[in-house]
């Protein structure tokens, strides 16, 4: 995902890059190693920032901050501060339904440039609505199979496989 961001769009390298929702940091270092030229990871959960902060440390990568905060109430002082965001925000289509929408809607407040995210391929549909009342310009980059483990209660087998569709979003101001 990230060479295709760097590759095809030139959405890396030299930029400012924010990690909505970073986890431990595979996004972040990822951005990183391909020349970011500053990368803010972002989570709420402490443990993943422990986590993503242990693999930095690990790979002595210095141009990646963490902050702990909720993704959905950033403050207004970081809004047009980065020039790329990158995420893999929850899908929300049982439990949280549309927190998906809500992060890209956050990674739109804070682009000038770019916002790459995955979402359901069967939600496609929905999000080139949505993406079209806003005036945002949605391509799928690609189409994706993704497999994902049972990791919450209410996840009855112990892994997934879907169809993902990998975005590049550009904010309705650019």
């Amino acid at each position: 995902m990230l060479h295709t961001m760097e590759t095809q769009f030139g959405d890396i390298d030299g930029r400012r890059v924010a990690d909505i929702g970073c986890g431990s940091g595979r996004l972040s270092i990822g951005s990183a190693m391909l020349g970011a030229g500053y990368v803010l990871g972002i989570d709420i959960d402490e443990d993943a920032l422990d986590i993503c902060y242990n693999n930095l440390t690990d790979l002595e990568i210095s141009t990646v901050d963490m902050l702990r905060m909720d993704a959905l109430a950033l403050p207004p002082s970081l809004c047009k501060c980065f020039d790329t965001v990158v995420m893999n925000p929850p899908f929300g289509t049982k439990h949280n339904k549309g927190i998906d929408m809500k992060f890209l809607r956050a990674g739109l407040e804070l682009s000038t440039t770019a916002v790459y995210s995955l979402h359901k391929t069967s939600t496609r549909e929905h999000i080139l609505k949505v993406c079209n009342d806003w005036g945002v310009k949605a391509q799928v980059v690609a189409e994706l199979r993704y497999d994902i483990p049972a990791t919450y209660k209410h996840h009855k087998k112990r892994s997934v496989d879907i169809e993902v569709d990998f975005y590049r979003f550009e904010p309705a101001n650019k």
